[in-house]
């Protein structure tokens, strides 16, 4: 079978993105390195930011899987960047919180991050950005459904 073209554009763009997540994830290393982060940590500190997740919360949230996040977070919390506390919606599932470190922490990563987006970003524009943006949110939701609807073919096999 041949592409459409759509299909040919689209297998391009998931090349770019493939690319641009590998200078994304090496660009936020060097970015938060000297703060005691990676981009992987990063992501997860980012996500108890604005208040306590599990686990399983921060995997749904970021997109990844639940026992990487478990492992950062291990590595996160023996560093002192967050603290434990018990779930009362779940007693196995802990709770993860910034330590006031962490928390510092976060408010320079937020710093430095705002710079180095203004800085990126500066000429491309609102309007292209937003295009961008609206374009990987129906893919990401296409993506998503049949993923779903795969796992659900799956249980029902």
């Amino acid at each position: 079978m041949r592409h459409t073209p759509e299909g040919a554009d689209f297998t391009k763009l998931i090349l770019e993105t493939f690319r641009l997540n590998g200078a994304l994830i090496a660009a936020g290393d060097q970015l938060v390195g000297v703060l005691g982060l990676t981009s992987a940590r990063w992501q997860v500190l980012g996500s108890v930011y604005e208040g306590p997740a599990t686990v399983a919360e921060i995997a749904r949230r970021m997109g990844l899987t639940r026992q990487n996040v478990q492992r950062i977070a291990d590595y996160l919390a023996k560093d002192g960047f967050v603290t434990t506390s018990a779930n009362p919606a779940h007693r196995r599932a802990k709770l993860y919180s910034l330590t006031p470190h962490g928390k510092s922490v976060m408010e320079e990563v937020r710093n430095r991050q705002a710079e180095w987006a203004n800085r990126i970003a500066d000429g491309i524009g609102t309007t292209r950005i937003g295009e961008a943006i609206s374009v990987m949110t129906v893919l990401t939701k296409r993506l998503e459904h049949g993923l779903a609807r795969r796992r659900h073919q799956d249980d029902v096999d």
